[in-house]
C-alpha cells in the first residue's frame, strides 16, 4: 500500500509532468537541430567537399555488386550492399550533439544565472530582516537599560529620602525631648 501511495504523490506532484514536458520538446528539439545540420550546415560545407554533401563522405570497403542475370531471367551472381565507413554521417551527428550541447548549456546557464539571481535576493532580504531585528533588539534593550536605570534612580533618590527624613525625625525627637 505504501509504494502505491508514494508513486501516487510522484505522479501528482508534477514531477512526472514537468518530465514529459521536457522529453516532448527535447524530442522536438532534436529535430530542428537535426533539421538545421542536414539542411543548412550540409550543403553548405557541401561547397567545401567534392562529392557535393557532407553526408557523401565514405570509405568504402566493399562495393557494391549488381545481381548478374542470364538471358533465362535467373539470377547467376546474387546482388551485394555496398560496405562502407559513413564518415559524412557521423560528422553531422557530431554536430548535431555538439550544437545540442551548446544550447543545452546555454539555457542551464541563463537558468542558474537566474537561480543565483533569486537566491542571492532572498539572502539579501533575510540579511535585512536579521539586521532590522537585531536593531530592534537592540532598541528594546536600550530601552530597558534605560528603564532601569531611571528606576534605580529613581530608588536612590527614595532611600536618600528615607534617610532625610530619619534624620528629621531623629532631630524633632530630640528637639521634643529637651523641651519636656
Amino acid at each position: 500500500m505504501k509504494f502505491i501511495d508514494d508513486f501516487k504523490k510522484f505522479i501528482f506532484k508534477g514531477n512526472v509532468v514537468d518530465m514529459a514536458v521536457g522529453v516532448v520538446i527535447g524530442a522536438s528539439f532534436g529535430s530542428i537541430v537535426t533539421g538545421l545540420v542536414n539542411y543548412i550546415i550540409n550543403p553548405f560545407v557541401g561547397l567545401f567537399v567534392k562529392h557535393g554533401s557532407l553526408d557523401s563522405l565514405k570509405t568504402v570497403i566493399h562495393p557494391a555488386v549488381a545481381a548478374v542475370v542470364d538471358e533465362a531471367g535467373n539470377e547467376v551472381t546474387p546482388a551485394a550492399a555496398e560496405v562502407a565507413i559513413l564518415w559524412g554521417t557521423w560528422l553531422q551527428t557530431i554536430i548535431d550533439f555538439l550544437i545540442t550541447a551548446l544550447c543545452i548549456f546555454i539555457v542551464l546557464r541563463v537558468i542558474t544565472a537566474a537561480r543565483n539571481k533569486l537566491e542571492a535576493k532572498k539572502l539579501a532580504e533575510e540579511q535585512r530582516l536579521a539586521a532590522e531585528a537585531e536593531a530592534k533588539a537592540k532598541a528594546e534593550k536600550d530601552a530597558a537599560d534605560a528603564a532601569a536605570a531611571a528606576a534605580a534612580e529613581k530608588q536612590a533618590l527614595l532611600e536618600a529620602s528615607i534617610v532625610k527624613q530619619t534624620e528629621l525625625l531623629s532631630e524633632i525627637k530630640t528637639i521634643l525631648s529637651k523641651q519636656n
